[in-house]
């Protein structure tokens, strides 16, 4: 159970997460090579806070990795798919931990509706993507799947915009 109010994030498996905890978090996302001087300056905290703080975000689990940004497109993975997966039942967990092996799975949702998961997927070609969905078919348990193409991205962000934490 997640609530944000009050200034303050409560889940079942972390401690409260007060305003500093959350704009550590902004600042990180927007800059994960920051050091503890520099958050501690923007934040007007001291350094030995700032890294207790970050140290205490990753012992609980909030900040679970640092990392970069990449256009895929300027990388040569012009293509975005999401498929749908129809699996069959009992085995969901099992058919999604398979099709997370794949390198070009860059996200696996466990969704509602006519199907139990959906998968985001890049690739350079139509013909990799092509391999890929007949391997899906013909994996144990996969009942049916249905291909979506984007045409165009309008939006990709994978930070979560918790404020604006610039001073």
């Amino acid at each position: 159970m997640k609530t944000l109010g009050s200034g303050k994030l409560k889940t079942q498996l972390t401690k409260s997460i007060d305003d500093i905890d959350l704009q550590i978090v902004t600042l990180l996302q927007e800059d994960s090579r920051l050091s503890f001087n520099k958050i501690a300056r923007k934040l007007g905290i001291s350094a030995g806070t700032a890294y207790n703080r970050v140290k205490n975000l990753e012992a609980n689990g909030v900040l679970k990795g640092y990392t970069v940004t990449l256009d895929p497109f300027k990388l040569g993975y012009a293509l975005t798919a999401i498929i749908m997966i129809q699996a069959e039942g009992g085995h969901l967990t099992e058919v999604e931990q398979e099709i997370a092996k794949n390198t070009n799975v860059i996200a696996i949702y466990d969704i509602t509706g006519d199907y139990d998961a959906a998968v985001v997927t890049k690739f350079k070609d139509r013909s990799t993507l092509n391999d890929f969905v007949k391997s899906l078919l013909a994996t144990p348990y996969i009942k049916r799947t249905v291909t979506s193409v984007a045409l165009d991205i309008i939006k990709e962000e994978y930070r979560i915009k918790l404020y604006n934490a610039q001073r």
